[in-house]
């Protein structure tokens, strides 16, 4: 007869083993997570930061142990640049009428030229990559008009366009697609095979391909190509309104200076011009990061 023990109960039975409590498995809390990812950015901030204060720093001891009229020292600069554009009432965001009339144009000018080289650049590398022979038979031109220096086309555009707006923004879109181009059509030129076949199974649309598989696939390669073309079209924006007929822009005001031997206004327009390369290249890297994440070109 059985004990109320049941089986295992009796003297000879085997000792009952409890099960073994499960380990917890250790979890990093996402406040965790997003600590450790923004201790190294910030100190890699403040490095960047406190580099670019020392160079500052130094520029300034060495412009005031000088005393050159010819190289100020960085806070005089900084000073007249803040008395000549952003001195202004708080209604025109701080901008004074010299601002307004040369600053926002220079931008205005090399904002359409940048969008549609942009534009441009991905929709014919688009359609430049998606075929090999379409690339092997334009490379050759692509490759030739890239080596052209964009700076000696605008003798071209004045004779084609004239002066004025529409030959500085002529010069500037056509000079600064052809990074986006490339790069473009490398990227989806570089689509993986397997994707394809992927796609061919599933029987996606033409657009469905463009935009599910070659614009992801060639998008670290775009971004690659717009940082390029947003250099040129800074440098094509300032080359273009140096040219005799500009009635106003940076370029011009750097040429209106330098007749007047303004040079604080000389040096306050070359810094200003490396700060908006700066801050738009900052920018454009900040879009990229939340398109593109971490995926670079190789």
């Amino acid at each position: 007869m059985p004990t109320p023990g049941g089986a295992g109960s009796g003297p000879g039975a085997d000792p009952v083993t409890p099960a073994p409590t499960p380990t917890p498995i250790p979890t990093t809390s996402r406040t965790e997570s997003r600590t450790t990812r923004v201790g190294p950015l910030a100190r890699g901030a403040l490095l960047r930061w406190l580099v670019l204060a020392l160079a500052v720093g130094v520029w300034q001891l060495v412009a005031r142990a000088h005393g050159s009229v010819y190289f100020p020292p960085p806070a005089r600069i900084a000073r007249h640049a803040y008395d000549l554009w952003f001195s202004g009432p708080a209604r025109h965001l701080l901008l004074t009428d010299a601002a307004v009339d040369n600053i926002l144009p220079s931008l205005g000018r090399m904002a359409a030229g940048f969008a549609l080289a942009a534009v441009a650049g991905v929709a014919l590398g688009i359609a430049v990559g998606r075929s090999r022979r379409t690339y092997a038979l334009c490379n050759p031109v692509l490759q030739f008009a890239r080596a052209v220096p964009p700076p000696a086309l605008v003798p071209v555009f004045v004779v084609v366009l004239d002066f004025g707006t529409q030959m500085q923004v002529a010069s500037i879109a056509f000079s600064a697609v052809w990074p986006v181009l490339i790069n473009t059509a490398e990227g989806a030129r570089n689509l993986d095979p397997l994707r394809v076949e992927v796609a061919t199974v599933l029987r996606l649309t033409a657009f469905e391909r463009l935009w599910l598989l070659l614009l992801p696939s060639a998008l670290p390669r775009i971004f690659a190509g717009l940082r390029l073309s947003l250099s040129l079209s800074l440098i094509l924006m300032v080359f273009s309104e140096l040219l005799p007929g500009t009635a106003d822009g940076i370029g011009f005001t750097l040429t209106d200076a330098q007749s007047r031997s303004d040079l604080l206004t000389v040096w306050a327009a070359l810094v200003l011009l490396g700060a908006l390369g700066f801050l738009l290249n900052t920018g454009l890297l900040a879009v990229e990061k939340r398109l593109v994440g971490s995926r670079r070109p190789t």
